[in-house]
């Protein structure tokens, strides 16, 4: 009998089709035009509880040398597909503690930071995209589905809030790993 085949292959490619890494994490075309040639360093998800939040890769200059690690003192883009809800309120929230978590003990600066992160990180429904470019020295562009956010002009924040991700102090050191191309998923 062939039925019991063809449920077979069917429930198969559904599960890879379900498996699919956060290597299905794309830049949009605003962001590759901004940013320039950027090469996949490495992906990862990140998960709450067993919960799946997100998928999540990092993009880096494509001009490195191979084995050099990713060269985060040129522009890089951290792209998160998310999995669920999330209020953009509970994202800025969220960024806000961690950031302080990491250290920013400067309730003044934190305070003039989050209106800033308000306007870069909106709501998000499962599927959507929310990429970050961060330009060391500069500061940090963000887009949501592909349609830019904000453009933040201040390099202490950019660096603050993708230290959340790419901090040696992360609260997700095996998420960092995998980013940075240093462990594999």
């Amino acid at each position: 009998m062939t039925c019991p085949r063809v449920l077979h292959a069917l429930l198969l490619a559904s599960a890879l089709a379900l498996a699919q890494p956060a290597a299905a994490v794309s830049l949009p075309r605003p962001v590759l035009a901004t940013a320039g040639a950027l090469q996949m360093a490495g992906t990862g998800e990140m998960r709450w509880f067993g919960l799946k939040l997100y998928d999540a890769a990092l993009w880096v200059d494509s001009a490195q040398p191979a084995g050099a690690g990713p060269a985060l003192q040129k522009p890089y883009a951290l792209a998160l597909r998310y999995t669920r809800a999330i209020s953009g309120e509970a994202l800025v929230t969220a960024s806000i503690e961690e950031i302080r978590r990491l250290g920013e003990t400067n309730e003044g600066r934190l305070a003039r930071w989050k209106p800033l992160l308000e306007k870069a990180l909106p709501s998000v429904a499962p599927g959507d995209t929310l990429v970050g470019l961060h330009e060391p020295g500069r500061g940090a562009s963000f887009w949501h589905q592909g349609q830019l956010t904000a453009r933040i002009d201040d390099a202490e924040l950019a660096g603050a809030f993708f230290g959340i991700w790419l901090d040696a102090r992360t609260r997700e050191p095996r998420l960092r790993a995998r980013l940075l191309g240093l462990a594999q998923p």
